[in-house]
C-alpha cells in the first residue's frame, strides 16, 4: 500500500508489474537456466502471473528460451536465459593518466574496451567533460551501428560524489565542486540514457563482487592502487555508501605521524605513504601522470632484475599498504581485501610484506580470515563496476522499452 494525505491507496498495477518483471529478470540472472516453474516456485508469484511476465520480457528481448530440458523431475520444462542482445550499458573511468570505456551487454559480457593516455591531473573539469562525451559518443555510435540500444552511462571519477553527481572534491584531478554530471548532459545535449557519476572506487568494488571471482563472497573491500589510494566496500554483499554517499576514503587514514605530505593537506596518510606516487616519488621524482604507467612497468622490470634498492621500496610500501589494510580488517572484518589498479603489476612484491603487516597489527587471529588478493580485473574495473550500475538500474525495474 501506498500512504497519501488523503490516507492508504492501493499501489498503482503498472508499479507492481515492473517490480514484478525485474523480480522475474534478477531471478534468471542469477540462476540461468531456469524454467517458469522455477521462477514461480522461488519468488511466490503464482504460475499464471510468471507466464504472463516472462513473455513480456522476451518480447523486449530481455529473455530467451532454449529449449527442453528433460533432466528433470516430471514433464520437460523450456528453460530461460537472459538475452538483452539489443542493448548495451556502458561504463567511463577518469583517472589522472588515463580514461577508459566499456560497454557490456545485458549479461555482463564486454562488447568493447578502449583506454586511453589522458592528463587528468593538469586537465581542467571542461576539458574533462569534453574528453568523457568525445568518448562516449564513439562508443554509443559503435552500438548504434551494431543495433543496440544505449542503456545507460555511467561515469566513475577518483572523489567525494553526492548524490547528483557532483563531484565535491577530487584532490588527484585538482577538482572542487564540479557539476560533473550536468555537465556531461550538456555536452551529450540532454541523451535518451540516464547519465550517473559515482567514485571509482565504489564501482571497482561492484565490478568485482559482480564479474570477478569473488561473486560466492559477501563482505569485500577494493583498494584502487592508482596515485589516489580509495576503498569500495561491500558489506553482505551490497556496496556501503555511508550516509552521505563518501565511505572509503581509507588512503587519508594518516598510517605514520612522520610520513610525507599528503595531497590532501594533511601528513603520513595511506596514499602517501604506500600510493603508486609513493613509489615514484622515489624512482622518477617530477614524473608527469601521463608517463605513470611506463614507469611503473619500469619499476617492475627492475624488481623482477632483483634490484636491491627497488625490492626494499617495495618492502617499505607492501607495509605501509598493510597498515591501512589492518584498519580495514579490524573494522569490517571483509574476507577478502583486492588491490587493484597499478597494485596489480606489482603484487608480487607487496602482496608478502602487506599481509605480514596485517596480520601482525590485527587483532582478531589471522587478520579474522581476511585474504589479501590482487584484481583480475586491472585497469578496467571501475569502468566495469560502471555499467554494472547501469545493470543494475534494470535489474531494479528500470526497464528498457521494447526495441
Amino acid at each position: 500500500m501506498i500512504t497519501s494525505h488523503n490516507g492508504p491507496q492501493p499501489a498503482d498495477f503498472t508499479d507492481v508489474r515492473a517490480t514484478n518483471l525485474a523480480v522475474v529478470l534478477r531471478f534468471v540472472r542469477e540462476n540461468a537456466p531456469c524454467s517458469r516453474a522455477d521462477i514461480a516456485a522461488s519468488t511466490g508469484l503464482n504460475k499464471a502471473t510468471v507466464s504472463s511476465l516472462v513473455a513480456d520480457l522476451i518480447d523486449r528481448r530481455l529473455l530467451r528460451e532454449t529449449g527442453l530440458t528433460e533432466n528433470r523431475v516430471g514433464r520437460p520444462a523450456t528453460m530461460l536465459v537472459l538475452d538483452g542482445s539489443p542493448y548495451a550499458a556502458i561504463g567511463v573511468e577518469v583517472n589522472v593518466d588515463y580514461i577508459t570505456a566499456v560497454a557490456v551487454d545485458l549479461k555482463g559480457e564486454e562488447l568493447l574496451n578502449w583506454r586511453r593516455a589522458f592528463p587528468g591531473s593538469t586537465a581542467s573539469p571542461g576539458e574533462a567533460v569534453t574528453a568523457v562525451a568525445a568518448i562516449a559518443k564513439r562508443v554509443v555510435s559503435r552500438m548504434t551501428r551494431e543495433s543496440r540500444q544505449v542503456l545507460g552511462l555511467t561515469v566513475a571519477v577518483p572523489g567525494l560524489i553526492d548524490g547528483d553527481g557532483a563531484v565535491h572534491v577530487a584532490p588527484n584531478l585538482g577538482w572542487h565542486d564540479v557539476d560533473l554530471r550536468g555537465d556531461l548532459v550538456k555536452a551529450l545535449r540532454d541523451p535518451a540514457y540516464p547519465v550517473l557519476v559515482d567514485n571509482d572506487a565504489n564501482l571497482a568494488a561492484v565490478a568485482e563482487y559482480r564479474f570477478g571471482p569473488h561473486g560466492d563472497v559477501s563482505d569485500l573491500v577494493y583498494v584502487t592502487g592508482e596515485v589516489g589510494v580509495g576503498a569500495g566496500v561491500v558489506m553482505d554483499g551490497r556496496l556501503r555508501r555511508g550516509g552521505h554517499g563518501y565511505s572509503g576514503e581509507i588512503g587519508h587514514i594518516e598510517v605514520d605521524p612522520s610520513g610525507p605530505d599528503c595531497r590532501c593537506g594533511r601528513r603520513g596518510c595511506l596514499e602517501a605513504v604506500a600510493g603508486i606516487g609513493a613509489i615514484l616519488a622515489r624512482t622518477a621524482p617530477g614524473v608527469s601522470p601521463i608517463e605513470l604507467e611506463h614507469e611503473v612497468d619500469e619499476v617492475v622490470r627492475r624488481a623482477r632484475k632483483d634490484d636491491p634498492e627497488i625490492l626494499a621500496l617495495l618492502d617499505s610500501v607492501g607495509r605501509g599498504l598493510g597498515k591501512g589494510v589492518a584498519i580495514a580488517a579490524n573494522l569490517l572484518n571483509p574476507e577478502v581485501v583486492v588491490l587493484g589498479g597499478y597494485y596489480v603489476p606489482l603484487g608480487p612484491w607487496l602482496i608478502a610484506p602487506a599481509e605480514e603487516e596485517m596480520l601482525r597489527r590485527s587483532l582478531a587471529p589471522g587478520g579474522g580470515g581476511c585474504e589479501l588478493v590482487v584484481s583480475t580485473l586491472a585497469h578496467r574495473a571501475a569502468a566495469l563496476g560502471a555499467a554494472a550500475r547501469v545493470l543494475d538500474s534494470v535489474d531494479s525495474g528500470r526497464l528498457p522499452a521494447r526495441p
